[in-house]
């Protein structure tokens, strides 16, 4: 990882946050990326201890230092911290420390939005100190993508594992403008030093994800002029065997025709989709990397607000999609048994489709209901899909929301296996 550094520390605990990312060392063979150390992005309304962007995601990381060292540090992002069981207060400022934190994640996701730059997913992560050996947070909490942790090297490259989910990395021209955007000198790093930090190669980035043959020329070459055939005369037995011929292929026209009507095959019934009904036979099964996806109901409907909640029911109201089409399924894999729910929406341009996905992906924004909280699950099914894995991808004007939970055991959204299974459910076949 690259470190630029812009200004001084915003807290006391960004000197252990900084001494952290510098033990991950230049170059992508731990980490990669860059970190712009002390940076106020234009629009954010407060200094930040660092901002990184990383091939396949940007954390914003504010510092929040603690009046003393702590064993266990209970922070819910709604709510009274507790410091070992006594409540933490804060005279001069909010009184939940990660609301400012989130406040800034939210100014550099609209700002980057604004700027059109790379879409890559915007995550917190609080970093706390002078020192914390345990931090408890909420389930929910950390499937909004929000990390809070005492910054340690091991810490850090846990959260941008877990909170960089991008499909493929961000190309180094993009990430220099990306930078830039945030308040990197333009002068500061080039191309190829993004290259070295794991950023995708600007030359080939594009043609990097197409699959290309080479297919070779195929030229007719003249063969060798033979010679002229001599005249031979039919054998005299020719006649015989086409009449016999002629008369075996009119015995089986006749057998045909007489037979026609009794072995015809009849028409498989095609199930319809209902608009605004879910069903278990509304799609087949689908196989992605080993893992079985059986479908247990999907629903279509027009009205996307409606099926939201947050501040993204709020942006689908003022921007309608065309279609949602919601589906569930039980994956079945080595890893166990786990419920997927999809959630496909479509806008009327791409450019639309990406700003979704950014409000999206947002941590606090809200989503799309699934079918088990309208009451649309299955026997054997997830009671509700808390604690789930979360991932999201663009393709054209369609954006794609799963969330992906374990049955018959409890679920985190930072467990690897979960994560692993919401990147292959981006790829199930949904009709719609």
């Amino acid at each position: 990882m690259r470190l630029v550094r812009l200004g001084t520390e915003a807290s006391d605990v960004g000197v252990d946050l900084r001494a952290a990312l510098a033990a991950c060392g230049r170059g992508s063979g731990v980490l990669g990326g860059v970190a712009l150390l002390g940076v106020t992005p234009p629009d954010c309304p407060q200094a930040l201890d660092a901002v990184l962007v990383l091939p396949r995601g940007v954390l914003v990381v504010c510092g929040v230092d603690l009046p003393n060292p702590a064993l266990r540090l209970e922070a819910p992002l709604q709510g009274t911290w507790r410091v070992d069981g006594w409540e933490l207060v804060r005279p001069d400022g909010p009184p939940n420390p990660a609301s400012e934190a989130l406040a800034a994640a939210t100014a550099v996701s609209q700002r980057l939005q604004r700027l059109r730059a790379e879409p890559l997913p915007v995550s917190t992560v609080v970093a706390v100190g002078p020192y914390v050996e345990r931090v408890i947070q909420p389930s929910a909490d950390l499937h909004r993508g929000v990390r809070v942790l005492h910054p340690t090297a091991t810490a850090l490259l846990t959260a941008a594992r877990e909170l960089s989910t991008a499909d493929r990395p961000c190309g180094a021209d993009q990430a220099l403008r990306l930078l830039t955007a945030l308040g990197m000198p333009f002068d500061e790093l080039d191309a190829a030093a993004l290259a070295a930090e794991g950023f995708a190669d600007s030359a080939g980035h594009d043609l990097a994800a197409a699959s290309t043959v080479l297919i070779p020329r195929v030229t007719e070459r003249p063969g060798p002029t033979a010679a002229p055939a001599r005249p031979r005369r039919a054998p005299r037995w020719l006649p015989v065997a086409a009449l016999a011929m002629a008369s075996l292929l009119l015995v089986a026209l006749v057998v045909t025709v007489a037979t026609a009507g009794d072995d015809e095959p009849a028409p498989t019934p095609t199930a319809p989709t209902t608009q605004g009904s879910a069903g278990p036979n509304t799609t087949t099964a689908s196989t992605v990397d080993g893992v079985r996806f059986e479908p247990r109901g999907t629903a279509v409907d027009a009205d996307c607000a409606a099926r939201a909640f947050g501040d993204v029911q709020v942006w689908l109201a003022r921007n309608p999609c065309s279609r949602l089409t919601r589906g569930l399924f039980e994956a079945v894999g080595p890893s166990g048994r786990a419920a997927v729910s999809v959630a496909v929406l479509t806008f009327p341009q791409a450019a639309t489709a990406e700003q979704f996905r950014g409000v999206a992906s947002a941590p606090g924004n809200g989503g799309v209901s699934d079918l088990v909280r309208e009451g649309k699950g299955w026997d054997g099914g997830p009671k509700s899909f808390s604690g789930a894995a979360f991932a999201t991808a663009r393709d054209g004007e369609r954006v794609r929301l799963v969330e992906v939970v374990w049955l018959g055991e409890p679920s985190r959204p930072d467990d690897p296996r979960l994560r692993t299974l919401a990147e292959r459910a981006l790829r199930v076949p949904l009709p719609g």
